[in-house]
């Protein structure tokens, strides 16, 4: 699938920016296609099995969601926060970057770690609690996932500057919710990459819940027309249409890679199930909304789609399932065989160079470990 938008004239890249407008859409939610005159062409390279492969993608992060949160009930996983509804907001923009763009996201998108290639015990090696953080950034372009609300905005802004001034055409690109844009992080990081130019997209999957407070009560306009205050462009999306999804980021990354700068994307979308799995959505949230956006299923969508083009047959769905089985067996075998770690692990990748108050923390614990026979990690030098 092509992820160079080079194709497109810079005098296109802005013609289609919504920030106060509707929201973009290209399939309906019966799988129809509703045709934009802007926004077709940015995906109009998509193939009939490329379109499938997003499908597949969609089906696969599910169920790595349902997997992992049947692991948290089991007492396998400490925590698990549940991307259910989200699905075409993460694999359309994921499967829109390139290799050298780099991530920034939340805790909630493990379907982008899923395309980057993150290992699947690597998804839940945190979660599990068995390490500070799932995997090498810097072998996937992408960083752990953050779990100070809003703060990966800063280090995706602060990224987009080095970008600049190695004069570079990678993009950063930072993922949160709909709550994080009340979070002062988040709008020193607008200011900052508007004041630069930097390239940089700020991704947000308006889910129409922080915890248990609706988006209505702390934005009064769309979240997408509140980046027009700090200068940057806009746009506005159904976050359960994977190809419009595709289609703004493309237009995005178009703009960053040409020095048009900075992007603020909203996806509008739903969270279908809890926050995470220590919540209980249904203590502040009405069954009636939730039926509402399950009919805006975002699977339902792109299979309508297959189904109306004549191209989702028995054997792709046959395929489809297996490949999800595979994937949720291996995650589940890697999580439950994930080696617990030693005690003085805990002291592993704090600081990049040693430094006197970690040994001498260390030292302590040495010693505290001391007085619990068996307890002592072998191995660490004094």
């Amino acid at each position: 699938m092509r992820t160079d938008e080079a194709s497109h004239s810079a005098d296109q890249q802005d013609s289609g920016l919504r920030g106060d407008g509707g929201v973009i859409q290209l399939v309906s939610p019966e799988g129809d296609l509703v045709g934009d005159l802007d926004f077709d062409p940015w995906v109009e390279d998509v193939s009939d099995e490329q379109l499938s492969s997003l499908y597949e993608d969609m089906v696969v992060i599910r169920r790595i969601d349902t997997e992992a949160t049947y692991l948290q009930r089991q007492g396998e996983l400490a925590l698990w926060p549940p991307l259910l509804g989200q699905e075409a907001a993460q694999i359309g923009s994921a499967r829109a970057l390139r290799s050298d763009d780099f991530v920034f996201s939340s805790y909630r998108e493990n379907g982008v770690a899923y395309c980057r290639g993150v290992d699947y015990g690597d998804i839940v090696r945190v979660w599990r609690g068995n390490a500070h953080s799932g995997w090498d950034p810097y072998e996937l372009n992408m960083a752990t996932p953050q779990v100070i609300i809003g703060a990966q905005t800063l280090h995706a802004t602060g990224y987009a500057m080095g970008i600049k001034n190695d004069g570079g055409t990678s993009v950063a690109v930072t993922y949160f919710g709909d709550g994080a844009t009340s979070e002062g992080d988040v709008n020193e990081a607008l200011v900052f990459a508007a004041s630069f130019q930097v390239p940089v997209i700020f991704f947000c999957q308006n889910n129409q819940w922080a915890i248990s407070e609706p988006v209505g009560l702390q934005s009064q306009i769309s979240i997408a027309s509140r980046a027009k205050g700090f200068g940057i462009p806009s746009l506005r999306v159904d976050g359960n249409d994977v190809l419009a999804v595709m289609a703004a980021t493309r237009l995005a990354l178009h703009r960053a890679r040409n020095g048009g700068g900075p992007t603020f994307i909203e996806a509008v979308t739903y969270r279908m199930g809890p926050h995470t799995t220590a919540d209980d959505p249904s203590r502040y949230r009405d069954a009636n909304e939730l039926e509402i956006w399950a009919a805006k299923d975002p699977l339902a969508r792109v299979r309508a789609l297959l189904e109306n083009k004549g191209i989702f047959t028995p054997e792709l769905e046959a395929s489809v399932a297996a490949k999800t089985d595979a994937v949720a067996k291996e995650m589940r075998e890697a999580c439950i065989n994930m080696p617990d770690p030693l005690p003085m692990d805990v002291f592993a990748h704090v600081y990049s160079t040693p430094n006197t108050t970690l040994e001498t923390q260390k030292e302590h614990y040495l010693r505290y470990l001391d007085t619990f026979a068996g307890e002592r990690s072998e191995g660490i030098s004094r």
